[in-house]
């Protein structure tokens, strides 16, 4: 490798090795949040379990809605406990890198279709000049045919008016010829 190849690849670690770090860090954060969630829900459920019981001796539940608040608050704390193992923040990254995947490609949607709607408007945009200058170039058109007809009427007039006088011309020599005016 020459210095240049290695200077290249040094520089690549670099940058590579601090995007480590933050995911590093990333992920330690996301973990110690996800175990403070553990915590929080296993003591919701403990809290459940409690104001069944409470609920229960002071007449406010029957012993069926109690054993039901009782089956719902050990699902809780079972999921709170899940999620304060080291398997629990596993599976809780897992569908975070999910989740994080599909808005990512939910994103990417949208970026398209964003891009898809400026293509539209510039597609529009470029159609509504084009037939603005068409519209221009027929009514330029018709004005010179118009104008054109109308030259076309005037000298077909005109060459009514001539003939007609070459017309009376020919009579008055054809008259003349036969003597009828001496």
């Amino acid at each position: 490798m020459s210095f240049h190849e290695i200077s290249v690849v040094i520089r690549a670690v670099n940058r590579a090795s601090s995007e480590f770090g933050r995911v590093s860090a990333d992920v330690d954060t996301m973990a110690e949040r996800v175990r403070t969630a553990g915590t929080v829900m296993a003591g919701l459920g403990a809290a459940s379990r409690a104001v069944a019981v409470v609920g229960r001796q002071f007449g406010f539940l029957t012993a069926e809605q109690e054993r039901w608040l009782a089956s719902m608050s050990y699902v809780v704390i079972a999921l709170g406990i899940f999620l304060r193992s080291s398997l629990g923040v596993a599976v809780a990254q897992k569908v975070y890198a999910v989740a994080t995947t599909i808005a990512a490609k939910v994103t990417w949607a949208f970026n398209s279709a964003l891009a898809m709607k400026i293509a539209l408007l510039t597609l529009g945009v470029g159609l509504v000049v084009a037939t603005a200058a068409y519209m221009s170039w027929l009514a330029s058109t018709t004005r010179d045919a118009a104008s054109a007809q109308e030259e076309y009427n005037t000298a077909l007039a005109k060459q009514e008016r001539v003939g007609r006088r070459r017309g009376e011309q020919v009579e008055y020599e054809r008259i003349t010829r036969r003597g009828a005016y001496y």
